[in-house]
């Protein structure tokens, strides 16, 4: 006869975790936790500047896609809206992907939209935000300094 390996076990003594095991694995992720949680805690600014930066990377290549379709960025005008719905005006996307270049349209990690140029004033266009300060400054995160 075949004994079936997720038959229940009714015989014998029944092994379980004792309360000693459990407070030890408690304190073992408790002690993991205090050294980790300090790391992350002291460094919001950081985090928050390098989701930007991940952003801002999205919506170039998002960019850079729609003007393979279309042979052009959008304008200024048209601005990053042009990535999620067919803008309208000059220039005109021909080839506008239906569907848009990307599902919506971030806002940075300070709560405010990204801000985009065409011409740019750093290169062809500009994708940036303003940063924590959310005034024009040299801590403004965009496209030109995403290393």
């Amino acid at each position: 006869m075949r004994h079936c390996r997720f038959a229940r076990h009714t015989g014998g003594p029944q092994r379980g975790f004792t309360l000693i095991e459990v407070i030890v694995v408690v304190v073992i992720l408790a002690i993991l936790a205090a050294a980790i949680i300090p790391n992350i805690v002291d460094e919001p600014e950081k985090a928050a500047i390098a989701r930007a930066k991940t952003d801002i990377r999205a919506l170039e290549s998002a960019l850079e896609i729609y003007r393979a379709n279309n042979f052009h960025y959008p304008s200024t005008d048209q601005g990053l809206e042009a990535l999620i719905e067919k803008p309208t005006g000059t220039p005109e996307p021909r080839n506008w992907k239906t569907g848009g270049y990307i599902k919506r349209l971030p806002k940075d990690p300070w709560g405010s939209a990204y801000l985009y140029l065409n011409p740019g004033q750093r290169g062809e266009i500009d994708i940036y935000s303003l940063g924590p300060d959310q005034q024009p400054s040299d801590d403004d995160i965009g496209n030109w300094n995403l290393e």
